[in-house]
């Protein structure tokens, strides 16, 4: 594609899969600290290498239907920290998650209560980074108590905590997830709070915390916003992400958020810091992320087996040319 092709914001908008933005982005690398990819199939993995992700981070989250039993939990948390991380280096993207018990989960008290008694088995897991995501939902009375539950757990590990913040009334419940946090005697600086929007991040960056933005079709933050956050607030403490999940979403968000914040003028430097740096910056306090395993993680070979399973199936070949109209 010749260099003055005049790249629209259309295609830059989540859920287009346009791949003219990747001139733009050719070189850079980027680091999604929050994309539920248990959710997505190879195909984004691979198109998230191609677009330059070379490491994510995958919080535990609501699957879409209530989990009815503790040993569901229990798999799900060894699917994150087994199969998962070894699904996203077989398209050579390292993998790392937070563990936690989500707060739409955790109005269920009886399992909720159970939850809490294998959480310690696994946030002191290679490759965990924080605990997460964790906070507000309704705002329950439930909520804030297996909130609060959690943030000590944090404290006590010495991880992050990656904070949801509420769909609902986002300002009150980012204000409260925030004052619960000072209570429990955490530092500011070892709390992600996501999900933001204008509403919230002026108080969380003035309070000390990360400002996590999730780049979301039709609702939280277009990629045009974030744009405008960056150009008001600068870089500190600032991070974006997909959180692409099993909803109308986009694993490739960060890298065309990137590719719009530089069509529209804001530096390569600025942009790696909140595609990238500050992801590593904030999670990197858990002692678990080595940007030498981003470059380690690269020598794929995909005939590899986890529990006697490969992404591959009955003698396939890798897929090499992802824009070939031929499938093989």
């Amino acid at each position: 594609m010749c260099c003055s092709h005049n790249i629209t914001e259309k295609d830059l908008q989540p859920g287009v899969q346009d791949a003219s933005y990747l001139s733009r982005i050719k070189g850079m690398q980027f680091f999604d600290p929050h994309v539920h990819m248990t959710s997505r199939t190879t195909d984004d993995y691979q198109a998230m290498a191609d677009a330059g992700v070379v490491a994510l981070i995958e919080p535990a989250f609501w699957l879409g239907q209530p989990r009815t039993g503790v040993d569901t939990f229990r798999d799900y948390y060894s699917s994150l920290i087994g199969w998962e991380r070894f699904r996203s280096s077989q398209f050579g993207i390292k993998h790392y998650c937070t563990i936690g018990l989500n707060s739409r989960e955790a109005n269920n008290e009886v399992l909720a209560e159970q939850v809490m008694e294998i959480l310690p088995l696994f946030i002191y897991k290679e490759g965990v980074v924080g605990v997460g995501e964790i906070g507000f939902d309704d705002q329950t009375a439930a909520e804030e108590k297996y909130y609060r539950l959690q943030l000590e757990l944090a404290r006590e590990a010495g991880l992050p905590v990656q904070i949801h913040t509420p769909h609902r009334d986002k300002k009150r419940g980012t204000t409260r997830s925030m004052d619960i946090a000072l209570e429990h005697g955490l530092d500011p600086a070892m709390v992600i709070v996501d999900h933001n929007n204008e509403e919230t991040v002026k108080e969380v960056l003035d309070r000390g915390f990360w400002a996590a933005f999730t780049i979301y079709p039709f609702t939280k933050m277009g990629n045009e916003r974030m744009v405008d956050i960056v150009k008001q607030y600068g870089t500190e403490r600032i991070m974006v992400n997909s959180a692409a999940d099993w909803g109308i979403s986009d694993p490739l968000a960060v890298p065309k958020t990137a590719a719009l914040m530089k069509e529209q003028g804001i530096a390569d430097d600025a942009i790696k810091i909140v595609t990238y740096q500050n992801a590593i910056a904030a999670f990197g306090q858990s002692g678990q992320i080595n940007e030498a395993d981003f470059a380690a993680v690269k020598e794929i070979d995909q005939s590899q087996k986890f529990s006697g399973n490969t992404v591959l199936r009955g003698g396939q070949q890798p897929r090499i040319d992802k824009d070939s109209i031929i499938i093989r």
